[in-house]
């Protein structure tokens, strides 16, 4: 049965809307082969295959010969000169809608000569969002939270670690050593599972490498990769010149909720846990909505937003994720606007009902969900 992923499909058709070539991109098995083949009136080719890339040799005579308005380029990166067929296609055929998928941001490998500036656009597919839950048939959100995100996991009759040991070898075997020709299995997936372990903390890259027994430019360097391939995602501290903030040590967080239950060696889920995993949740949100900054806020007191979304010069939206609305508190709230008094204030929690405002401490606080939030933002 296809679900459908409504929010996805007009993310792409938003982005076709201004250039001609968007490139899909994503971890492995978050479903962008799915999503890919969902899309009316187009033509799907699977670049792993030979006859593919036989038929893609002379790029001209194939987009001439086009019958859809849209092609899907599928694992594009497996041909051996995918940035001059997109080039092409870009320059030569405007009228066509191309769609380039892989695992890996757009310029992660040397294949990508012409980066295409001006004339793509990228869509990065995260795991199932809060607002897709329905759709897929999840009522139970510890289900999600424990699970992950990825299509076949979440569907999954029961819950197993053989799925995620697969997933990494995969992973390993055909996004970073194919596409970065990294030799280091084992260091390389020793440094990811320490920094799934501890997602949603304070990356230490000194302290990575001791763990790890690793050298710290090689795990600086791996964190590149880790980057590129968007198994991690690094959120950087917001500060306007205040000297008490946080302004060097960023935040790390996994990809997938799943994957760092899986690390942590959880198979059931205590509340804490769902706090920290609904962190995870709420970033999914907001790096699906294509913002151009998401960071956090921490000052020397150890008082911190989750998220910080700056506005134009003056104005930042201040974000906290809580699994309870009753575990909201002002402190941190009250030092951020101190300092920053303009913005919004959302507390974004799994609300069984519609969003709602409320004064809290002084401030008007909205309390909303996932999906609630990126609307507001988006209308921001």
């Amino acid at each position: 049965m296809m679900i459908e992923r409504p929010f996805w499909r007009d993310r792409l058709a938003a982005a076709w809307k201004q250039v001609s070539v968007v490139w899909l991109c994503g971890p492995r098995r978050t479903g962008k082969t799915v999503l890919a083949r969902a899309l009316p009136d187009a033509e799907y080719l699977n670049c792993d295959l030979p006859s593919v890339a036989e038929r893609l040799r002379d790029p001209e005579s194939f987009f001439r010969a086009a019958r859809q308005p849209r092609i899907i380029l599928d694992e594009v990166h497996q041909l051996p000169d995918p940035s001059r067929l997109l080039k092409i296609g870009a320059d030569d055929f405007p009228h066509l809608k191309i769609l380039a998928t892989g695992s890996s941001t757009f310029a992660a490998t040397q294949k990508f000569r012409d980066s295409l500036t001006g004339r793509k656009r990228v869509v990065a597919l995260v795991p199932v969002l809060h607002e897709e839950l329905a759709a897929f048939g999840i009522r139970d959100l510890r289900h999600r939270l424990l699970r992950g995100g990825l299509p076949p996991a979440l569907l999954a009759d029961e819950r197993t670690g053989e799925f995620y040991g697969e997933w990494l070898d995969s992973y390993f075997a055909r996004d970073v050593q194919e596409l970065f020709r990294l030799e280091k299995r084992a260091g390389f997936l020793r440094v990811l599972e320490l920094l799934l372990r501890q997602s949603g903390g304070m990356l230490d890259v000194t302290k990575l490498a001791t763990a790890s027994q690793i050298s710290r430019p090689t795990v600086t360097n791996w964190l590149e990769v880790y980057q590129a391939t968007q198994t991690v995602h690094i959120v950087r501290p917001f500060a306007g010149g205040g000297r008490r903030e946080i302004i060097g040590q960023p935040r790390v967080f996994g990809f997938d909720t799943g994957f760092v239950a899986y690390a942590r060696g959880w198979d059931e889920l205590r509340a804490e846990d769902c706090g920290l995993l609904w962190e995870h949740l709420v970033l999914d949100t907001l790096l699906a909505a294509g913002l151009p900054h998401v960071q956090f806020w921490r000052d020397k007191q150890q008082r911190e937003v989750d998220f910080v979304v700056p506005q134009g010069r003056d104005r930042v939206h201040a974000i906290e994720c809580k699994w309870s609305t009753d575990a909201f508190e002002t402190r941190s709230l009250v030092a951020f606007r101190a300092a920053y008094a303009r913005g919004r204030n959302f507390v974004v929690s799994p609300l069984h009902g519609p969003g709602y405002e409320q004064m809290v401490g002084g401030f008007n606080v909205e309390f909303v969900t996932p999906r609630e939030l990126r609307l507001a933002l988006s209308a921001s």
